[in-house]
């Protein structure tokens, strides 16, 4: 994710792809306030950058509601 950041920047797409995946592999490791609050960081930049409706922002929100719960 932080190389993805420096090459690409913290507002590309992929960077905020990167971003969710770290956040489900913290989840799997069993760093669950760390996956959700990656996961809150990525959904926030999601909605900035690719907006309410877009499918990768919708997913990233039921995950964040999801562990949330």
């Amino acid at each position: 994710m932080e190389t993805r950041k420096t090459k690409l920047g913290a507002d590309h797409p992929d960077t905020l792809s990167s971003m969710a995946d770290l956040a489900f592999t913290w989840k799997s490791q069993g760093r669950h306030a760390n996956a959700l609050a990656l996961m809150e960081d990525c959904t926030q930049a999601q909605w900035r950058i690719l907006g309410q409706k877009h499918p990768e922002t919708l997913s990233s929100l039921a995950t964040v509601a999801k562990w949330s719960s």
